[in-house]
């Protein structure tokens, strides 16, 4: 069974410029792309602590998180894959 990609830009949860208060808004807004067990890789222009909070939160939901970047490339943060 293959798994569903989802490619979340973090640039896209916020408008001008990234506000701390609003981060649970950003939290929600990324859950709802995101589906339980789905595979989801984090992108675009954002500061590292929304980048931090968003993945946290995704922990024990997507079942493989990926960061891209043009600079890095992809870079695997967590993956429970079952072997």
């Amino acid at each position: 069974m293959e798994c569903k990609q989802v490619v979340i830009n973090l640039r896209h949860l916020y408008s001008e410029r990234a506000k701390l208060a609003d981060l649970p808004d950003y939290i929600e807004k990324a859950l709802a792309l995101a589906s339980e067990g789905s595979d989801v890789t984090l992108t675009g222009r954002a500061p590292v602590w929304l980048y931090l909070a968003v993945a946290h939160k995704l922990h024990g939901v997507a079942r493989k998180l990926t960061y891209r970047s043009p600079v890095t490339g992809e870079v695997s943060i967590f993956d429970h894959t079952p072997f």
